[in-house]
């Protein structure tokens, strides 16, 4: 099954929310490691300041692993909002395609209804004496009533061109015969 223009165009909206939060988080995370860094340094040798004892080094330590866990603690806080959205827009998603296919079933009904009503009225009019529809189809748009000539039966759309104006017969013969010159002749 093909999908539908409208579905391709949800897509695309989630996908771009997606990518947004993804972002979002990515640069929230970004700015929360380097919180209070104004400059990194060129070198690994002076990344962690020199201790002066083994207490001092004992005391950084501790204070990186805080901020280490800490920094940890946001990145799996953010996991999870970013699970809870995934599975809300997984779920807004479903939605989408239940109304699309909702929607789907109620065009399929209305086209059906509308195609029933075009053929009643097209055996209308080969019902009808040829004169008389044939003065209805001199007032109709050339186009929708070559329309339709070419769903009745052979015999009735005689008549009714045959009574017809013969300029108006000639633009709604070229009409019809010009329906299906793009078609491919083969398969």
């Amino acid at each position: 099954m093909k999908p539908s223009p409208t579905l391709l165009i949800v897509l695309c909206f989630v996908a771009s929310a997606g990518i947004r939060a993804w972002e979002g988080s990515v640069a929230i995370a970004s700015e929360i490691a380097f919180e209070g860094v104004s400059e990194v340094p060129e070198n690994n040798q002076n990344m962690c300041p020199e201790p002066q004892d083994s207490e001092e080094l004992l005391d950084l330590i501790i204070e990186r692993q805080d901020y280490l866990d800490e920094f940890e603690q946001t990145l799996m806080d953010r996991e999870q909002v970013l699970k809870v959205v995934k599975l809300q827009l997984e779920k807004k998603l479903l939605e989408l395609e239940d109304a699309e296919n909702e929607l789907a079933n109620t065009l399929a009904i209305a086209d059906k209804a509308a195609e029933e009503d075009i053929t009643r009225l097209t055996s209308v009019y080969e019902n009808m004496k040829s004169k008389e529809a044939a003065e209805i189809f001199e007032t109709m748009d050339i186009s929708f009533a070559a329309g339709f000539l070419s769903r009745m039966r052979p015999d009735a759309a005689a008549g009714i061109l045959s009574n017809v104006d013969t300029k108006v017969a000639y633009a709604i013969s070229v009409v019809m015969a010009g329906r299906n010159v793009g078609a491919p002749t083969q398969q």
